[in-house]
């Protein structure tokens, strides 16, 4: 017993030491000596769930992701979407809706550098002028979350009110958008209105572990303009709404 204690204790020690070495290793870092590279979803989907607070990609629909590496390893992922919102885009670019797309998921491991998200985030931008021709990016900062926008504002997004309070659909702990029970053509959709009907998910009613409706808090709305024509038209305006 004394050994298995002992051996327990020394393989304890190692994964401490090791987790120290790591978070030195990071901070020696500069987030100039991380690369970042357009990848498809599924290259970045397990780290997403994994380090993003949502844990999860529910409803997403994506347009580009990115992962942003420290040599081999993956340390960072985001994801552009068409905004979760019908009416975002035509707020934010009415010419043309169809070229505003939404940050939707951005994490990065514990311990990076300072100012890693927000270097992550500009070169991104970068990339998305450079490749397409998309105008505007909106991004919210969760409140609820302690998110006030920080990484944002170090990016040179404008911030532009707030969203108005709403309701998610908690499913065994996971968000889903309010609407996404009439979403029929969509296949979690689907299953989400079959469970919602039978008699289990209407038992387990007031369950935080099965299905039931939060109202949520507003929002912070962050726009970055890609296009200064479209800034120089929009951006006073918006702000003013």
């Amino acid at each position: 017993m004394i050994i298995t204690q002992n051996t327990q204790n020394i393989s304890r020690y190692q994964k401490i030491i090791g987790h120290l070495h790591t978070m030195w290793s990071m901070r020696s870092l500069k987030v100039r000596d991380f690369t970042i590279e357009p990848v498809d979803r599924k290259v970045i989907q397990p780290f997403v769930h994994k380090w993003h607070y949502s844990h999860d990609t529910n409803g997403v629909q994506h347009t580009q992701c990115f992962a942003l590496f420290d040599d081999m390893r993956m340390i960072g992922a985001m994801i552009y979407a068409i905004p979760s919102m019908p009416a975002t885009a035509a707020r934010y670019n009415r010419d043309n809706p169809e070229r505003c797309w939404e940050l939707r998921r951005l994490c990065c491991i514990d311990d990076t550098p300072t100012n890693t998200e927000s270097y992550f985030i500009g070169q991104t931008l970068r990339w998305l002028r450079q490749n397409t021709d998309i105008e505007v990016i909106v991004s919210y900062a969760d409140l609820e979350q302690g998110h006030a926008g920080v990484i944002y504002k170090a990016s040179n997004f404008h911030l532009l009110g707030q969203s108005g309070g709403g309701r998610v659909l908690m499913v065994d702990g996971k968000k889903y958008h309010a609407r996404s029970l009439g979403q029929k053509i969509k296949p979690y959709g689907r299953a989400l209105k079959r469970r919602w009907n039978n008699k289990e998910g209407h038992k387990f009613w007031d369950s935080e572990q099965d299905m039931h409706f939060v109202d949520t808090k507003p929002k912070n709305i962050y726009v970055y303009y890609l296009s200064k024509k479209v800034k120089k038209k929009y951006l006073y305006v918006d702000s003013k709404n």
